[in-house]
């Protein structure tokens, strides 16, 4: 009962995309049914194309299955993928190769990895990936609904892709043709020139802001300060030249 048809093979390809979409499905644990526990996972490509998807069996008891959300009954859980198996092999695919410590924000084998809500999916998963190389529709300037506050994937995906998602019981290979979707159509719809120094967000600048824009921030008027915080961001755009 723990597969039905679920694909939970994965294995590094370098033929298997670039970029990819997750999204989890939580159950509930604690005494209240209010931790999110991981309990399924899809993986996608860009072209909409199922990698892995998969029950899993979490490190926890399950309290509450959330089923008119979920779909999830125990039997489904009871045979599934220990969590830890899950993670490591997806955080394989992901590095393609590389280590993680030598990822970098381009170039090398490591895929792009797309979602909604990214940090909450990766910590139920208990697996870390760097930042550089996420695209979250949660946390993309131009998809949120103020500086600090996100829009839901429900929304989003009605207001820029026009259908419906996330009724009744929820599929996460629905939310990742959603996210992978927003992407494409944010990346494509954009356009920056590339420029050659160094990002902030670059591992080598982690500690040390770029010697560039320190200097143009320091001849900045606090009016033109404030714009500049409100519009500084990596453009996706910029994905399409360099892969």
């Amino acid at each position: 009962m723990a597969n039905l048809g679920i694909q939970d093979e994965l294995r590094i390809d370098n033929n298997r995309g670039r970029v990819v979409a997750l999204a989890c499905k939580m159950v509930g644990g604690g005494s209240d049914g209010s931790l999110d526990l991981c309990a399924r996972v899809c993986l996608i490509d860009e072209h909409e194309r199922i990698l892995f998807h998969s029950y899993i069996k979490p490190n926890i008891p399950v309290t509450n299955y959330r089923y008119e959300m979920t779909g999830i009954r125990p039997e489904y859980l009871r045979d599934a993928m220990p969590l830890r198996n899950v993670s490591r092999k997806i955080q394989e695919f992901l590095c393609n190769g590389e280590p993680i410590w030598q990822i970098r924000s381009k170039g090398g084998r490591s895929r792009i990895l797309v979602g909604h809500g990214l940090d909450h999916d990766l910590k139920c998963l208990e697996m870390d990936y760097p930042a550089i190389k996420m695209r979250d529709t949660a946390k993309y300037p131009p998809l949120m609904k103020t500086s600090k506050l996100s829009n839901s994937l429900k929304y989003l995906t009605k207001a820029y892709l026009g259908y419906d998602i996330q009724i009744g019981v929820q599929d996460p290979y629905e939310d990742c043709v959603a996210t992978m979707k927003l992407y494409m159509r944010m990346k494509l719809s954009q356009f920056h020139k590339k420029e050659n120094y160094p990002l902030a967000t670059d591992p080598q600048n982690k500690n040390n802001f770029a010697s560039w824009r320190q200097n143009e921030l320091e001849r900045m008027t606090p009016d033109q300060l404030l714009d500049f915080s409100r519009s500084d961001y990596y453009c996706w755009c910029l994905d399409s030249q360099d892969y």
